[in-house]
């Protein structure tokens, strides 16, 4: 899958199977809507019990089908040992510039793996130095215009929610082309929920979410800044 224009919104994850679970209803939508959407996975989940590096990255791209993504790729970084320097930040940082996203969704900074709050950390300085004319001479400078950290699993107060209900159920197609992870398998059973346990979580999960807003299924989303409102009066979601 090549880019063949600026993408609107790229999701960057540690491992292949992150943004299906955390942020894929809503690239969903965004797609549907008909924006360009795609994910850069930082590694292939080489250390992973279940599956080899090449399954991965294959399974990723048959979940891209689902997802309606324009692009995915893989950076193949070292995956659970994943580091916050130089040389990781600069390859990353080529890549946005290479990739123009206006908006950038990242895992959100605190987590028990720490692939994925490096990957935030990652993340958020590679967009900044994107933007640095000087950084490379063979790229022109970019630097997204919005950053949304996906905490569905973190214990937070979102700053939004996404309806994802009518996206739900090919999210769900989406995180299941992953079987070397969620079929039935021996290796590492005690580890690794099944295919109706995994379908209960998430499905419970989002449809917490999806209640604060009044509809079935959500997904939430963290910012640092404020936003912006213009007409108080169309503002969604009731208070009382």
């Amino acid at each position: 899958m090549n880019p063949q224009s600026n993408l609107d919104v790229l999701a960057i994850a540690a491992h292949p199977d992150d943004v299906e679970q955390t942020c894929g209803g809503t690239l969903i939508r965004m797609a549907e809507m008909g924006y360009r959407t795609g994910v850069l996975d930082l590694t292939a989940g080489d250390m992973g019990t279940r599956g080899t590096p090449e399954t991965r990255v294959a399974e990723s791209e048959a979940a891209a089908q689902h997802l309606r993504l324009a692009w995915r790729g893989n950076l193949h970084m070292p995956d659970a040992r994943l580091q916050n320097d130089i040389a990781a930040r600069m390859s990353l940082a080529v890549k946005i510039r290479e990739l123009c996203p206006r908006v950038v969704v990242l895992p959100y900074w605190q987590a028990r793996h720490p692939d994925h709050y490096r990957a935030g950390e990652l993340g958020y300085e590679a967009c900044f130095l994107a933007g640095l004319k000087k950084l490379d001479e063979y790229t022109e400078p970019h630097r997204p215009q919005k950053i949304l950290y996906s905490s569905l699993y973190a214990d937070v107060k979102p700053s939004f929610i996404v309806d994802i209900s009518a996206q739900f159920e090919r999210r769900m197609q989406a995180l299941l082309s992953y079987a070397s992870q969620y079929g039935e398998s021996s290796e590492g059973a005690t580890l690794f929920p099944n295919e109706r346990e995994i379908r209960e979580r998430l499905g419970a999960i989002a449809r917490f979410y999806g209640n604060q807003i009044g509809v079935e299924y959500g997904e939430p989303f963290v910012i640092k800044e404020a936003i912006r409102v213009d007409d108080v009066v169309a503002m969604p979601v009731r208070s009382i």
